[in-house]
């Protein structure tokens, strides 16, 4: 189209699907969000393929952007979605659904 200005992305946009579009990030938000806190070992388990070295990078990533806090326990540790993180529930469940529609096929 002639004279159209291209339209630069939201950079808080770009921000955000960088942060949940990394390889698993959105595995581990659906995971939590359908179970509530688990600990390390069950999100290795409920993620298949994702290695123990990657899971817990993506998990400090997670806390420190403030998705996700950390708890320690007697044993083990347990992660829990924040309310920021909660609140990504919406758009993973509109994700899930164009899934379905769009990429079954």
């Amino acid at each position: 189209m002639r004279g159209a200005t291209t339209a630069s992305p939201c950079p808080l946009y770009h921000d955000a699907v960088e942060l949940i579009g990394r390889r698993w990030t959105g595995a581990i938000v659906a995971v939590l969000l359908e179970t509530g806190p688990l600990r390390f070992r069950q999100i290795a388990q409920a993620v298949p393929d994702l290695s123990d070295r990657l899971l817990a990078e993506r998990m400090r990533e997670l806390e420190t952007r403030g998705l996700v806090t950390r708890t320690e326990l007697e044993v083990g540790v347990e992660y829990a979605l924040t309310e920021m993180g909660r609140d990504l529930e919406a758009a993973v469940t509109e994700l899930r659904a164009w899934a379905r529609r769009w990429l079954a096929r």
